[in-house]
């Protein structure tokens, strides 16, 4: 397995991302090996600095950095020798089985769009994240950003690839997909969820157990997985990430809280793409990074991509 990382991606790369990777490559086995895409002499000087062999890791040289302030489109266009779009022609071209960025996340959707491409029946991909539940659990809300304008039969595939992925990555053996609404009522909300609803229930693709309203997000009674519009799931998700920060500010300690910090789980995948590539938090620590390359990691392994491909064949 080749794991395909960024290393010139976020607000504190690349030598977050370098310590990152380090700790990820003693959580690896010796048939897992990390491939960092960026400034090589740059690279290899911080993996001496921290006492880290060279030899464990290939490096793949890249002499420009698509910025977060830059256009997406413009930037992957005219960077082709970026860490992100020379990753993207490694992904494409099979020398690396997923790649992972803490950078730019519209310059990874560009690329993934441009590159490895959605899965043929995706009408569009979907960005997922965790909501902790427990100490140990997590639930998966989705689409959390990637498409703030949806229709009912984008929402119904939404529930279809949180339940595989809900399956495959967190363990559930039977999912269950709840629609996020108003009101747990049949009737309720606005005509995106009431047309979600009409497709959803008695569907033989996941296990639709109706509605949830917001303060059900955070609890395992109701669901396994919550699906939305990406435009309600980023406002959630930023609410989440705000009461973690205030959380702390306070000093407040305790385990469950501290499920929502990011840096537990790294990053999380695209949805719905032919090839595993996962998108970390730009300011993603040493701590967070590891993660990422982790999570990277189990989406291969799981055969995720692969899965829904032939769920929408």
């Amino acid at each position: 397995m080749r794991i395909g990382v960024d290393a010139m991606g976020g607000d504190f790369a690349p030598d977050a991302v370098v310590s990152g990777a380090i700790l990820a490559h003693k959580k690896l086995s010796s048939d897992q090996r990390i491939v960092l895409f960026g400034d090589e002499s740059k690279i290899i000087d911080l993996l001496k600095k921290e006492n880290a062999n060279p030899n464990d890791f290939d490096v793949v040289n890249c002499t420009e950095v698509i910025e977060m302030c830059e256009n997406p489109a413009k930037a992957v266009a005219k960077k082709p020798d970026s860490s992100i779009s020379k990753g993207f022609k490694a992904l494409a071209t099979k020398q690396i089985d997923g790649f992972a960025s803490a950078g730019s996340t519209g310059a990874m959707l560009v690329g993934t769009m441009y590159t490895v491409k959605q899965i043929t029946g995706i009408i569009r991909p979907a960005i997922a994240s965790y909501i902790p539940v427990s100490e140990n659990k997590f639930n998966l809300l989705l689409d959390v950003g990637l498409n703030p304008d949806c229709k009912p039969d984008v929402l119904y595939q939404y529930g279809i690839l949180g339940s595989l992925f809900s399956k495959l990555i967190l363990g559930n053996e039977n999912p269950r997909v709840a629609l996020l609404n108003i009101g747990e009522e049949d009737e309720k909300g606005n005509l995106l969820v009431k047309g979600t609803f009409e497709l959803m229930k008695n569907n033989k693709d996941f296990n639709f157990v109706g509605n949830v309203e917001g303060n059900d997000l955070f609890s395992n009674e109701k669901a396994d997985v919550v699906v939305c519009d990406g435009f309600v799931g980023n406002v959630v998700l930023k609410e989440a990430e705000a009461f973690y920060h205030i959380i702390k500010k306070r000093k407040i300690e305790n385990p469950y809280l501290e499920m929502f910090n990011a840096e537990n789980y790294g990053g999380t995948p695209i949805l719905g793409v032919n090839e595993p590539v996962i998108i970390g938090h730009g300011s993603s620590n040493p701590k967070a990074i590891m993660n990422m390359i982790l999570q990277t990691k189990e989406v291969i392994s799981s055969n995720l991509c692969q899965k829904i491909k032939e769920a929408f064949s």
